[in-house]
């Protein structure tokens, strides 16, 4: 081995704790940024990607067999444009019923109309991915769509109005990037569920050379449509639908990580800064020892740069390993919310992180070697040697300069001040510590600056999703619900007397508050959307809807819409909009746009008087308040007993989880706690070169009578400033982030955000995390503190 390479080797088992805090910091380092960057990845374009892997149609086609033969159904896949095409695969669509041991929605509640498909998980297009369960094993059972399905694995579903009245029983849920069906059975159950008299349907899948617009996937439509007889091409369904959602969920996710991805490079860069800035200029008398043997500025340079590369290499390896390692359960939840995506790190970040960690850490540590090689010998012996209040004095009395005769500089005027503060001495050494090394222990707090906007960012996201999904879960249900079904049950819904079920309700002890909510037939003159009329009646204010803009509706002649109604009839609130229904209409006034991602419009049932019948008696949903202490489930099964006979049920209300919120919050909390313990590491290694910068002086204080818990004190107090300080810059910095990522993830999402779910900031929230501060650098001073108060007074003072 060469003499450079034992100077090498020598230097980094000499410092066993420094090189190990290079590994750890180094190690977290790439971690966080591995893991950041493989979240954007994986944010960016997750639905092409899957439409790419499960071979996704563009178009979803169902044809009336008896309107055309099968060797023209097959033809069509000739038709212009259309580039591969799979089926024909019987389909039937169906109205089932929730079967028996279903708890949501109840046994025999009438579900939405479905489309069930015989075919076999995989085929030349849209292969199928089973997310929980399996897949269907013969006749009996079926697979629903994962997100879109109103049931879960284990439930069932009836058709009492077919013959044999059939069951399902549901054993899994399957990815569709293309959306083809409600569900997907075996071939041979269809013809159980095909209606007397009716044939089933052949469904083909299609793809096209170009599909990229819903003007090309309309001109494909069109060209299947010409292709096959008129009236044969039943139905076709667009996978653009589906791309739009993934698109808007998946870009709802890139301001909150580049945000983190942000931070967490730019904390990165100065805690291996840090490290290896500290490292190298903590072995300056050494670089005066090596020069007198002759070794060259260069090969000191070398020396250096080299001691600094293998912790931060190995670092640097452990930090790809564990990025990749952590991305499984981290991408693993993205990818449910996203529908898609990533399942691990792209091999180009796995390089390309590691390549700009060392390349920053060589960058650090080639300037102070640098410098230090270009010290005379006896300059560099003299600095190594003096302690780093007086190293500049020492190096200029080494120049014959004037040394320590010049007016004291601000660092020793802001000691000497702190020294006249009325507290124990060994406090106000520590507080004066931080002015012995100004530099570093400015890029440390800056650090902890960053640590501290990443946790105010995390509390201020976690609070401002859960009050999102608060809003947006706003009517789905109360704290019981009594509910009338579709159809069917012991009275025809539109005979319920709702006078009837309020005396109900309002007789029941632990009743709060109620409204009730219905469909209603009206529409919206000139509307360009979708939209849905929903009337109330009763206490509304109790439903939880947050309001973006404007206020609610006091009554007759005002509504509150949604944000994409607005969107979508460049309305604004103030404007004026005309409800209609067979002819009449009734103008009303829009007075607050209303949290919701629907394109729900909100009206006083008595607004719609003036249209007759116009509200859709079935369906009525009376939403329950309880006062507290009133168990819901109790309250539930004795008002049921009171609304059966009405043909109505009382149930608990629904919970919904949110897998969109729950994976924000869960990447938050990882990328917050890679930071902290990044951050932490900084103020760690920071504190420790101080201490064995002034071991020598460690041991005359402990010769003069400083005791072991007055040591901890002193090295804690060093850094408490600085950390109060980061906290009271960090805080505001992460407040304005959260106010610039939040709005951005809702714009993306197509919603407002209410000042409300901004305004989490209260003093009971700013107050602990100002002190987290305070905290994380107490934290990373823990162990140099334990260390300092552990050496002997001897062992320090015979240290130099």
């Amino acid at each position: 081995m060469s003499a450079l390479g034992k100077v090498v080797r020598a230097g980094v088992g000499r410092k066993r704790v420094q090189t190990l805090v290079m590994v750890l910091t180094t190690m977290m380092s790439v971690t966080a940024c591995i893991l950041a960057v493989g979240l954007l990845v994986a944010a960016r374009g997750p639905y092409q990607r899957s439409f790419t892997d499960q071979h996704g149609a563009h178009l979803n086609v169902l044809y009336d067999p008896t309107a055309a033969s099968p060797d023209r159904l097959a033809a069509a896949a000739h038709a212009p444009g259309v580039t591969a095409s799979a089926g024909p695969y019987p389909a039937v669509t169906v109205r089932p019923r929730s079967g028996e041991g279903t708890e949501l929605p109840p046994p025999g509640s009438l579900l939405p109309p479905m489309t069930l498909v015989g075919r076999a998980q995989d085929g030349p297009l849209d292969g199928l991915r089973i997310t929980t369960g399996r897949w269907v094993a013969g006749p009996g059972e079926v697979v629903l769509p994962d997100g879109r399905s109103p049931l879960a694995v284990g439930d069932g579903m009836q058709f009492p109005d077919l013959p044999g009245h059939p069951t399902l029983k549901v054993v899994g849920l399957a990815s569709s990037v293309s959306w083809s069906a409600d569900g997907w059975i075996a071939p041979e159950q269809v013809a159980g569920l095909t209606a007397p008299g009716t044939t089933a349907a052949a469904q083909y899948l299609y793809r096209f050379a170009r599909a990229g617009t819903d003007a090309e996937v309309e001109a494909d439509h069109a060209a299947l449509a010409a292709a096959v007889p008129a009236g044969a091409l039943v139905r076709a369904t667009s996978y653009r639908p589906a791309q739009q959602e993934a698109d808007r969920t998946a870009s709802t996710f890139v301001p909150f990580v580049t945000a983190f991805g942000v931070l967490g490079l730019a904390m990165s860069v100065l805690i291996i800064g840090v490290v290896v800035s500290g490292a190298v200029t903590a072995a300056t008398r050494r670089i005066g020892i090596l020069k007198s043997l002759g070794f060259t500025p260069a090969q000191v340079a070398r020396a250096y740069v080299g001691q600094a590369l293998i912790p931060a290499g190995t670092g640097t390896a452990l930090g790809v390993l564990g990025g990749n390692v952590l991305s499984v359960p981290v991408l693993g939840i993205a990818r449910k919310a996203l529908r898609g995506g990533l399942l691990g790190i792209p091999l180009w970040v796995d390089l390309a992180v590691p390549l700009a960690a060392l390349a920053a850490v060589t960058g650090t540590a080639l300037v102070p070697a640098l410098r230090a090689g270009r010290l005379r010998t006896v300059e560099a012996l003299a600095v190594g040697r003096t302690a780093p209040g007086a190293k500049r004095a020492a190096a200029l009395a080494a120049r014959g300069g004037p040394g320590d005769a010049g007016a004291p500089g601000l660092s020793a005027r802001v000691r000497h001040g702190i020294g006249r503060l009325p507290v124990p001495r060994s406090l106000s050494l520590g507080l004066a510590s931080p002015f012995n090394r100004p530099g570093r222990s400015a890029t440390t707090g800056a650090a902890v600056v960053l640590g501290t906007a990443g946790v105010t960012l995390c509390v201020g996201l976690t609070l401002s999703l859960g009050l999102l999904q608060e809003g947006l879960e706003a009517g789905r249900g109360g704290k019981v619900v009594v509910q009338a079904p579709i159809e069917g049950g012991t009275k025809p819904a539109e005979q319920v007397d709702e006078a009837a079920v309020a005396r109900a309700i309002d007789a029941r002890a632990g009743t709060a508050a109620w409204y009730s909510s219905v469909p209603a037939q009206a529409a919206v003159a000139g509307n360009t959307g979708r939209s849905e009329v929903v009337a109330f009646s009763g206490d509304v204010s109790r439903a939880g809807y947050q309001l973006v803009s404007g206020r609610w509706f006091g009554g007759p002649g005002e509504v509150v819409v949604g944000s994409a109604f607005l969107r979508a009839n460049q309305a604004k609130v103030g404007d004026t909009v005309t409800l209609t229904d067979h002819g009449r209409t009734t103008p009303a006034r829009i007075t607050g746009e209303v949290l919701a991602t629907e394109d729900f419009v909100y009206v006083d049932r008595a607004t719609l008087a003036p249209l007759g019948g116009a509200v859709a008696a079935e369906a009525i949903a009376f939403h329950i308040d309880l006062t507290p202490g009133t168990d819901p489930k109790t309250y539930a099964d004795a008002l049921d007993g009171a609304v059966r006979p009405m043909g109505l049920s009382a149930e608990p209300g629904e919970q919904h989880v949110n897998i969109v919120v729950l994976a924000m919050n869960t990447l938050a909390g990882v990328l917050t706690l890679l930071l902290s313990a990044v951050a932490g590491l900084g103020v760690l290694n920071t504190v420790l070169l101080d201490t064995r910068e002034r071991v020598h002086d460690l041991g005359v204080l402990k010769a003069l009578g400083m005791s072991p818990r007055q040591t901890v004190g002193m090295v804690l107090t060093s850094v408490c400033g600085s950390g109060l300080v980061a906290g009271l810059i960090g805080v505001p910095l992460g407040v304005a982030v959260h106010h610039w990522v939040m709005p951005a993830m809702a714009r993306a999402a197509g919603i407002g955000v209410p000042d409300a779910d901004l305004g989490v900031f209260g003093p009971s929230v700013v107050g602990p995390l100002v002190l987290g501060g305070v905290a994380l650098a107490l934290l990373g001073a823990a162990l140099p503190a334990t260390w300092a108060a552990r050496t002997r007074t001897v062992t320090a003072l015979r240290t130099e």
